[in-house]
């Protein structure tokens, strides 16, 4: 493979991973994975926002709760933004409501992280295969 067949290929495969990151699915569409990106996008969006309804905003703390929101952050970058207007502290939240929403908001972001994986390999087998059919071909 030329080298910048070879280059092509991973700025492709950072892209797939990219728009899986920004929004959850999105790399599974840029494959014309339509029915599988839908279904991502709502399991995982749901799962946060079930998250956020249960514990409001606060529940994304990046300054008291870190390995928590190392894991929410994995759902998109829009959690920074909402990291930032949480971190001020005016949506304090406490007991049961902040560790379930925790939970549910790290359990979406963790399961974003899979379907990420999970782009990138479809990208880089199709990739494979496509490499097979030339040379069979």
């Amino acid at each position: 493979m030329a080298r910048s067949a070879k280059g092509s290929h991973l700025l492709f495969l950072l892209i797939v991973g990219l728009l899986a990151w920004i929004v959850p699915g999105g790399g599974h569409f840029a494959l014309k994975e339509k029915k599988r990106a839908i279904i991502i996008f709502v399991t995982i969006g749901l799962t946060f926002t079930v998250g956020i309804y249960v514990g409001s905003i606060g529940v994304i703390n990046p300054v008291q709760a870190k390995p928590w929101y190392a894991a929410q952050i994995l759902n998109s970058p829009l959690v920074a933004v909402l990291g930032y207007l949480s971190a001020a502290g005016t949506y304090p939240v406490y007991g049961w409501p902040n560790e379930i929403g925790q939970i549910y908001t790290s359990t979406s972001g963790l399961l974003n992280l899979l379907c990420i994986v999970n782009a990138v390999y479809l990208a880089y087998a199709h990739a494979v295969d496509q490499r097979r059919l030339n040379v069979d071909g």
